[in-house]
């Protein structure tokens, strides 16, 4: 293994993350549900059985380590390729080479970073050479692969999903900096298990944010004699941020997530604006906020006011699209809707009674009138005998039984008066009152 010289420029100015870069699968923290024991990916990697793929995730979670592992234990040909500095003549440059490395038997794996920056000319030219197998591609983005890649490139590849790294994870990143010759190992650096975790919660889930941030601690604190002290102040200026009393994977979570639901539930929008910032503050991920908002949205909210749901998805994509701080608004711009929005929990109620019947008969037959009738043989099973097209009729409302037979008058869905609820709980009596006038099956308004 090469050794690094002490008169070696990189070694003194290479950035902590780069210095630290995992070169093995046994060094590489965090992703254990794909890099676990018996994971499909830790197997492709370890037996050299690497297909096309895409790794989707967060920046600083490992995929362009990843990638490099791969390329440490590959036998084939290893390129990399950057979708900042590349077109289209350097693709074709490289598919060229590929293809004669192919003839020659030689396999050649092409990882491409922020695939997602290539438009879709560029993508198009990848398509002919992993169809023949001249390349496999590996592809890394930090968008969703759905949007952004090619269908017919992304039908040829198998997506993995890196998660943000949790605190734990992050925690232990930390602490192999301080112990690895490779960066702190060579100096004595008393840093506190509080100061620590006020790291790893910072970065929120990014390993290059975590060591980063800790070089920067250890740079700027001072030596007293041969040890480095890291304090409480020096942590706080470093992350520009108090260190606030929230475990994202604690108690202190699930305590200020509740208190925020209750609050909006309870209409009191003061107090639902300062358990967001509570969160924010502190490093918690918008993108889980803005969930619990979406859920939120239909669990409390409901019917009284179906706009709830889009405000709320919209603050998950604006989150998403621009992130902290400035998305603190547009999450405060939900939060306060939502906490003013009349409330209904029928919704939830109705599935979970809907959820009781279903697990407990889940034998309970589609009623013949409903099914689709494709074949000669369904049709004379009587499929679809019966069906009345509410399309058809004045009213756009039938009689026909929808329900199983044992579930006749099963009512799941019982509207309140709660703002457009109301409206809700109308429209469907009117729907019964209908059906009581016409209780003659087939009859037409």
């Amino acid at each position: 293994m090469n050794q690094q010289s002490l008169f070696d420029d990189r070694a003194l100015t290479n950035p902590l993350p780069s210095r630290l870069r995992p070169e093995t699968l046994e060094e590489f923290v965090g992703q254990k549900h794909l890099l676990s024991e018996g994971k499909v990916l830790r197997r492709l990697i370890e037996q050299d059985q690497a297909t096309s793929m895409i790794f989707w995730g967060p920046p600083g979670v490992g995929k362009t380590t990843l990638a490099r592992i791969i390329a440490g234990r590959t036998k084939s040909r290893f390129v990399n390729f950057s979708a900042v500095t590349s077109g289209i003549k350097e693709i074709k440059q490289v598919m060229n080479e590929a293809e004669g490395s192919r003839l020659m038997g030689e396999r050649t794996i092409l990882f491409v970073d922020e695939i997602h920056r290539f438009n879709k000319a560029q993508q198009d030219a990848f398509l002919p050479f992993v169809e023949k197998g001249s390349i496999t591609l590996i592809g890394a983005t930090t968008e969703n692969p759905s949007f952004e890649v090619n269908a017919a490139l992304l039908s040829r590849c198998k997506v993995f999903v890196l998660q943000p790294l949790a605190v734990e994870d992050l925690k232990q990143l930390i602490e192999i900096a301080l112990k690895s010759p490779k960066g702190f190992g060579s100096q004595q650096v008393e840093i506190g298990e509080d100061m620590l975790f006020a790291l790893a919660s910072f970065a929120n889930g990014d390993a290059r944010v975590a060591l980063n941030t800790l070089e920067m601690v250890v740079l700027n604190s001072d030596t007293g004699g041969e040890c480095v002290v890291v304090t409480k102040e020096i942590v706080e200026q470093c992350i520009s941020q108090k260190s606030l009393l929230y475990d994202k994977n604690g108690e202190e979570h699930y305590n200020i997530i509740s208190a925020l639901h209750k609050s909006m539930r309870n209409s009191d929008v003061d107090a639902a604006i300062y358990w967001l910032a509570r969160m924010l503050e502190a490093g918690e991920n918008p993108l889980y906020v803005a969930r619990r908002l979406i859920r939120f949205a239909s669990e409390d909210v409901g019917m009284a006011d179906s706009r709830a749901l889009e405000i709320a998805v919209a603050a998950y994509q604006a989150s998403h699209y621009i992130g902290m701080p400035e998305c603190n608004v547009n999450l405060a711009h939900a939060v306060t809707y939502l906490a003013l929005a009349p409330k209904s929990n029928k919704l939830d109620a109705a599935y979970n009674a809907a959820k009781t019947d279903a697990l407990t008969m889940l034998s309970e037959p589609v009623p013949l009138v409903i099914r689709n009738a494709p074949t000669r043989l369904m049709k004379e099973l009587n499929y679809g005998k019966g069906y009345q097209y509410a399309h058809d009729t004045n009213d756009k409302l039938t009689n026909m039984q929808c329900l199983p037979d044992s579930l006749l008058g099963r009512k799941y869905y019982q509207p309140t008066t709660q703002g457009n609820e109301a409206k809700v709980k109308a429209r469907m009596e009117q729907i019964e009152e209908w059906k009581r006038q016409h209780s003659e099956p087939g009859a037409k308004d």
